[in-house]
């Protein structure tokens, strides 16, 4: 016979949990933070800039327990010393997410530099912060990264990112097959066109908000809900991709 307990799924709490969130002071990296610490987790964030690290920990702080720090995650040798931050403030860290990250154009249309700057920020930082963590982090850890559904649109204009994007997948599937014995889940997350500065620096306030009631881009704490979604799952699942776009969406 069916009852409750079959038909139901129990949701894990966040409530006592330690989040380590890379560009945590603006977006989407923001929203997570303080929707986790809305649910009773403590927070660490890290940003590149004073005034925006000010104001998301303001924001973290009305709803619950935040802290931060300024790291240029473009330095791998920073990589490390995030979660060394992060751990000293929050006595250890069982979730770190990868979220910082820079828009990146045409391979052409960007010189070395700006190559080498982009793969470094968006790539190299999420192998070195996964390596960290999980080389630290205890079982019934999590680790999410925050990719993006550029890395399924192949244009002229989006080579580098799109190339960068694409690489996260293949690495979080291959890193969640590796850490999954060790109960430590790993988990992509992959949003559309969100109202962000980063995404979207030329798109004003206004124009955000007409398309985000239109229902053409989502809103940072679309994908905030998401990761919390994934975090509260029983700990025998894990999601291991999770796609939000839109609802209405021109084609690429």
């Amino acid at each position: 016979m069916t009852g409750v307990r079959d038909a139901h799924t129990a949701v894990l709490p966040l409530k006592g949990r330690r989040a380590a969130i890379t560009g945590g002071t603006t977006g989407i990296g923001r929203a997570i933070a303080r929707l986790l610490a809305a649910e009773g987790a403590s927070v660490f964030i890290g940003g590149t800039d004073q005034a925006h690290l000010d104001e998301a920990l303001a924001d973290i702080r009305k709803v619950g327990t935040g802290e931060g720090a300024l790291h240029d995650l473009s330095d791998p040798d920073n990589v490390g010393a995030f979660l060394s931050a992060a751990d000293a403030a929050l006595g250890g860290y069982d979730i770190v997410v990868a979220n910082a990250a820079e828009a990146a154009s045409g391979l052409i249309e960007m010189d070395e530099a700006a190559v080498r700057h982009a793969i470094s920020l968006n790539f190299t930082h999420y192998l070195l912060l996964a390596h960290r963590a999980a080389t630290t982090m205890a079982a019934g850890g999590d680790i999410v990264m925050i990719g993006s559904t550029s890395a399924y649109v192949l244009g002229p204009h989006s080579t580098v990112y799109a190339a960068i994007k694409h690489g996260l997948q293949g690495f979080s599937i291959a890193l969640r097959r590796e850490l999954g014995g060790r109960d430590i889940r790993v988990a992509l997350v992959e949003p559309g066109k969100t109202g962000s500065d980063m995404q979207m620096p030329d798109v004003s306030p206004d124009e955000q908000r007409e398309q985000i009631e239109a229902g053409t881009m989502l809103r940072a704490e679309d994908i905030a809900v998401g990761v919390q979604y994934l975090l509260t799952q029983p700990r025998r699942t894990v999601i291991q991709r999770l796609t939000i776009s839109p609802r209405v969406q021109e084609e690429e």
